[in-house]
C-alpha cells in the first residue's frame, strides 16, 4: 500500500477520536479536537498532492479518500448539531449532496468516466475545513473563558449556511457536468 492511501486510511481511523475529543466533556475539548482536525485535515492535503506527484493515483485512492473527507465533515457537522451549534437544515443540504454526489461518483466509475471536482465543490471544502476550525477555535473561547459569547450561534449557523449554498451551487454544476458523460439510462 502506498503513502498517500496510508494517509487516506489514516484520516478514516483519526476522524472518530475527532468526534470523541469533540463530544467529551475535557477541558479544552474543542481545541483538542481541533488539533485532531487539523490533523486529519492535513493528510487531505498531503495524500493527493504526493499520489498526483509520485504517480500513484490508485482505484483504492479515488474511491476512499472522498469518503474519509465525508467521514471527517461529517463528523464535525454531526457533532455541531449535537452541541447546538447549528441547525439541522444546514447540514441535511451538506449530507443530501455529498450522498447524491458520492453516488454520481460510482456510477461514473463503473462507466470508467471520471467527472472532475469543479472549482465550486474545492471552495465549498476549503470553506467547511476553515469555519470548521473557526467554529472550535470559537467554541473554546466561549466554553473556556466565557468570552465572545454573544452571536455564537449566530454566527456558526450563518457559517454552516454558507457552506450549504456552495454545497448547493457544486453538486449542481457537478451534476450538469456529469450529465455529458456520463450515461444515466444504464
Amino acid at each position: 500500500m502506498n503513502t498517500p492511501n496510508k494517509l487516506t486510511i489514516a484520516r478514516v481511523i483519526i476522524t472518530p477520536f475527532f468526534l470523541l475529543a469533540f463530544l467529551s466533556s475535557v477541558p479544552h475539548r474543542f481545541i483538542i479536537a481541533c488539533a485532531v482536525f487539523a490533523v486529519a485535515a492535513i493528510t487531505d492535503a498531503i495524500d493527493g498532492k504526493l499520489a498526483r506527484k509520485n504517480n500513484q493515483v490508485t482505484t483504492f485512492g479515488k474511491l476512499l479518500d472522498p469518503v474519509a473527507d465525508k467521514m471527517l465533515t461529517t463528523a464535525a457537522l454531526l457533532g455541531f448539531i449535537a452541541e447546538g451549534i447549528c441547525s439541522v437544515w444546514p447540514v441535511f443540504i451538506i449530507l443530501t449532496r455529498e450522498f447524491i454526489i458520492t453516488s454520481v461518483r460510482l456510477i461514473s466509475a463503473s462507466q470508467n468516466v471520471v467527472v472532475p471536482a469543479n472549482i465550486w465543490g474545492k471552495i465549498k471544502t476549503a470553506t467547511q475545513m476553515v469555519f470548521t476550525v473557526i467554529i472550535m477555535l470559537w467554541g473554546e473561547l466561549v466554553e473556556t473563558y466565557g468570552f465572545l459569547k454573544l452571536n455564537f450561534h449566530t454566527v456558526t449557523n450563518i457559517m454552516i449556511w454558507i457552506t450549504a449554498a456552495l454545497a448547493a451551487i457544486s453538486g449542481v454544476i457537478y451534476l450538469m457536468q456529469a450529465k455529458k458523460t456520463i450515461d444515466f439510462s444504464k
